[in-house]
């Protein structure tokens, strides 16, 4: 346990996590460890893992270098630290400093190097099962009915700002309802049919099957204009304390074999927010401790109590749910 920071007017830092420094561009990396820091049901994963003996595999561990990182944190008396090993450790996984990164898409990266270098196959599964988002998807074919189907496991749902009429969604809510929402696939996004053996117009449905312990949300916040210039979607979308898949989705979004809907319920525990444009900006994190019940803003190596985050103050990217 870390004693609260001396220095005036430092605020208190929540039990057994501190700020990290920023070493160039990686406020999203820094936001990214915090959630996963504060999910105290992964760092019981990382605190197991099997340490390796060779220095060199040491230093190419990307778990390992977590959960060092993860000890000089509750170590320190400092109100922030240096995550020099780990960043060093990245870089030989192709992950490189000052770029600006896409929360989403750094989240994938850090989760699949995580689950990849986990020698203990149980706890591999443990993290699975952490995180992992079962759906099955089916495509109809629209000349002939043949129908085909696919299991598809996902780490984040990637919700759209826009229905498929191009109107504004206006809550989260909304946005889950309509990404389970059947699609008409036609023109340039027919598929190839296996039965007339052609591509065909199809029509697509997702049914979710699983839900994960940690569920973590991805909002689609860029599109593309016909100059290929990326832009940020930046109305701001309401977002729930709490969720209920049973009184969101309908029956027919649910797949018939789906078990355990009754723990489909999930809390708020962490917002990544990004502010600025899509080519540049700044990351932080707001986190729920799970130990105390308090929030946290996660600014790099600022620590700070706020209240909970309201989703007018900000357009967030990610959040996860217990």
């Amino acid at each position: 346990q870390l004693s609260p920071a001396v220095r005036a007017p430092l605020p208190l830092v929540p039990t057994g996590a501190i700020g990290l420094y920023n070493m160039g561009l990686s406020c999203c990396l820094n936001s990214l460890l915090q959630v996963f820091f504060m999910n105290t049901h992964f760092t019981v994963i990382l605190r197991r893992i099997k340490v390796p003996t060779v220095d060199t595999e040491q230093k190419k561990s990307v778990p390992y270098q977590m959960l060092l990182l993860l000890e000089q944190m509750q170590r320190s008396k400092q109100r922030a630290v240096y995550p020099h090993q780990l960043v060093r450790c990245l870089t030989l996984h192709n992950l490189k400093l000052f770029v600006q990164y896409d929360a989403a898409q750094l989240f994938l990266s850090l989760w699949n190097l995580i689950k990849s270098q986990i020698t203990d196959g149980q706890l591999a599964d443990r993290l699975t099962t952490l995180y992992t988002i079962r759906v099955q998807e089916y495509l109809v074919c629209q000349k002939c009915s043949f129908e085909t189907k696919r299991d598809s496991n996902m780490l984040t749902l990637p919700l759209p700002m826009f229905n498929s009429c191009s109107q504004r969604l206006k809550t989260l809510e909304d946005s889950l309802c309509c990404f389970f929402q059947p699609e008409l696939l036609t023109d340039n996004n027919m598929c190839l049919c296996e039965h007339c053996e052609r591509k065909t117009p199809c029509l697509q449905v997702s049914e979710l099957a699983c839900l994960p312990h940690t569920l973590t949300l991805h909002l689609k916040r860029f599109y593309y204009r016909k100059s290929s210039w990326t832009q940020k979607i930046s109305y701001c979308l309401p977002f729930p304390q709490s969720l209920d898949f049973n009184q969101i989705l309908t029956q027919e979004q649910c797949h018939p074999d789906a078990k355990e809907k009754a723990d489909w319920q999930y809390d708020l525990f962490g917002v990544v927010a990004h502010s600025g444009l899509a080519s540049f900006g700044h990351y932080c994190a707001y986190i729920r401790s799970l130990t105390e019940g308090k929030w946290y803003c996660f600014n790099d190596s600022s620590v700070c109590q706020v209240r909970k985050p309201d989703p007018q103050l900000f357009c967030f990217l990610c959040c996860a749910f217990f």
